[in-house]
């Protein structure tokens, strides 16, 4: 995935699930979106985990986790399908990625505290 034109990685891996190439492709093409919305994303951990033993409704589990400059975002979801386990997560990572960006515009937004060491203030009536 590390191309010259794009620097950042991703990096897929299955818990008890065989990883097909198909699979992986549906990651890499849908974690693109995040890419493009967020340039300053390192890297991208992605676990897609097959739970046979718990309720068949929720089969998949995906768990995302992007590493970026500041801190970092965890997701997890759980579906019957896997591939709609990974349209979920990456749902919910562009959520999070939003949430943080609007975060950080209000931050940069916001006017700063003003100190009044020595300015003689007005007395309230």
């Amino acid at each position: 995935m590390n191309k010259a034109n794009n620097p950042q990685e991703i990096i897929v891996s299955g818990i008890h699930l065989d990883l097909t190439d198909g699979l992986k492709a549906h990651v890499r093409d849908k974690m693109e979106r995040l890419f493009r919305h967020e340039g300053h994303i390192v890297r991208l951990k992605v676990e897609l985990e097959c739970d046979r033993k718990h309720d068949h409704a929720h089969k998949f589990i995906a768990k995302g986790h992007i590493i970026i400059h500041g801190p970092d975002i965890n997701c997890t979801v759980e579906a019957e399908d896997c591939y709609k386990a990974i349209d979920l997560l990456v749902d919910k990572l562009d959520q999070g990625l939003r949430k943080r960006h609007g975060l950080h515009k209000d931050k940069r937004n916001h006017p700063r505290a003003i100190e009044f060491d020595g300015v003689a203030l007005p007395k309230a009536v």
